[in-house]
């Protein structure tokens, strides 16, 4: 945010942010007064305030709508920077706003309440900045003094903690983050090794630490790199080194977030952390991370893992993107998603145990995709349900019921008969299936019913017996699984 002293000056500002063509800049004004542009000295200049609010108005159609429109683009971050003459340094909540520019005077209570706002803590923001163009230093310390003791209670402690602090204690900060940081990969041997350093964060608690870490060594360097004073104060050589570093860990945390499919974590320092890498370290190639691709999604995907560099680092990234989307799917076949997990737990234990090369690793994580992909299950299905893929779910836990629960070889039913049972339950569960069955107890209820009394005629019509608790279980597992299928 930019607070100016005159409207004129606010309307002057955003001619300039537009003239550089890369902000989205707003100005939000009171009406200008009816003598403006006729009493003060640079008319021409105020004339222009009055051109910009008739242009508002014919956009907006009046003063509140234009104001409240602008608020709430500021708060939902579609403004870069908002320019205000005499409006929401006091009495406004927008945590979002990072930075506050003062080019106005302003003393007493309200320079801690402008100043209180833009301390105020969020998601991502640790602490506010004031860029200050009037030197409100002195002010600052005079309305601390009159504010004190009873006359802060109306501010939010924490939003007036450490209003002023001294710059060159970022320094230390900066190099403590870095320590801790490098610490992480003290059992690395080459840490110079992008391969190496990939390879010692497959633990998922390691990875989250490694990218809590960087982010914070990425603040810390922020902040050094954009003061002067704090910047002086560290030797080029080691600020260098700092910087090198920060762009080595970034491409890690990239090639990392491919390869054990990680979501986007610490998303509110994402863009601190571009803009740290672009305007600072002229990285070319280092794109913002995004969201994991879908495995499903066959280009999208190819062109995802291309960026790893070699054959384990994509076989890496294949089978956990696997793992991930059989985890999420699992509840709708059971058997069908075990036998995929089976297949890619082999191929990784013989790959650990290297007995297979990185290319091997890659060429059978790929068949596994593939067949993922396609449908095709090492599980072979009765020609009854060949084409029911409902039964064939309801086939597959059903079965893996029967097998745990009936030890008895003589009493467990062939394929043909549990092919049939997931036929009668896939019916029932079709018999019942309304819109809102999810959350229907009556309706489930109602299923659990016709279940106990199908396995109650098959006691009677072919004499298949089985225990009360294993029928729960059936029904329980057939609930799960109807509720993600249906």
């Amino acid at each position: 945010m930019l607070a100016t002293n005159f409207k004129r000056d606010a309307v002057r500002y955003l001619e300039c942010f537009e003239q550089m063509n890369d902000l989205t800049c707003a100005v939000l004004i009171s009406p200008p007064d009816i003598r403006e542009g006729y009493d003060d000295i640079d008319e021409e200049t105020d004339d222009k305030v009055i051109s910009y609010w008739k242009k508002a108005m014919a956009k907006y159609g009046d003063a509140e709508t234009y104001e409240e429109t602008i608020k709430d683009k500021f708060v939902h971050g579609d403004i870069d920077i908002l320019i205000v003459c005499s409006k929401l340094l006091t009495g406004f909540d927008a945590p979002i706003c990072q930075v506050l520019y003062i080019d106005k005077e302003l003393k007493e209570h309200g320079l801690l309440q402008a100043i209180a706002r833009t301390n105020r803590l969020a998601d991502g923001k640790d602490y506010g900045l004031i860029v200050d163009y009037r030197g409100l230093v002195e002010p600052l310390k005079d309305a601390m003094d009159m504010y004190s003791g009873s006359g802060l209670e109306n501010f939010d402690t924490a939003d007036i903690k450490g209003v002023m602090v001294d710059i060159i204690s970022c320094v230390g900060k900066l190099r403590e983050s870095y320590s801790q940081l490098d610490d992480l990969f003290m059992n690395v041997h080459n840490k110079n090794d992008s391969e190496e350093i990939e390879v010692s964060l497959a633990d998922d608690k390691k990875r989250e630490l490694f990218y809590n870490l960087l982010c914070n060594f990425g603040k810390q360097l922020h902040i050094v790199l954009n003061s002067d004073q704090a910047f002086a104060a560290v030797p080029k050589e080691e600020l260098k080194k700092y910087q090198n570093e920060f762009v080595f860990y970034s491409k890690v945390r990239r090639s990392i977030k491919i390869r054990y499919c990680d979501a986007v974590d610490n998303k509110e320092y994402e863009p601190l952390m571009q803009n740290l890498l672009d305007a600072h370290l002229s990285v070319a190639g280092l794109k913002q991370i995004t969201p994991p691709i879908d495995i499903m999604s066959r280009d999208d995907f190819e062109k995802e893992i291309d960026k790893l560099g070699n054959s384990s680092s994509k076989a890496d990234a294949i089978s956990n993107r696997l793992s991930k989307n059989i985890s999420e799917k699992f509840d709708e076949n059971p058997a069908y998603y075990d036998s995929f997990s089976k297949r890619i737990k082999k191929v990784l234990d013989e790959y650990k145990d290297k007995m297979i090369t990185d290319a091997e690793y890659l060429v059978q994580m790929r068949k596994i995709m593939d067949d993922y992909r396609t449908g095709k299950s090492e599980i072979n299905f009765p020609d009854s349900i060949k084409n029911n893929v409902h039964a064939q779910a309801f086939y597959g836990v059903i079965g893996a019921l029967f097998d745990k629960n009936i030890t008895s070889t003589e009493e467990k039913p062939n394929a043909e008969f549990v092919a049939n049972v997931a036929i009668d339950i896939t019916n029932i569960i079709k018999q019942h299936v309304q819109v809102d069955f999810k959350d229907n107890v009556t309706i489930q209820n109602q299923i659990a019913q016709d279940i106990d009394d199908l396995f109650y005629k098959y006691e009677k019509e072919n004499g298949f017996k089985i225990s009360f608790d294993l029928v729960d279980k059936i029904i329980e597992n057939v609930k799960t699984v109807s509720l993600r299928r249906f």
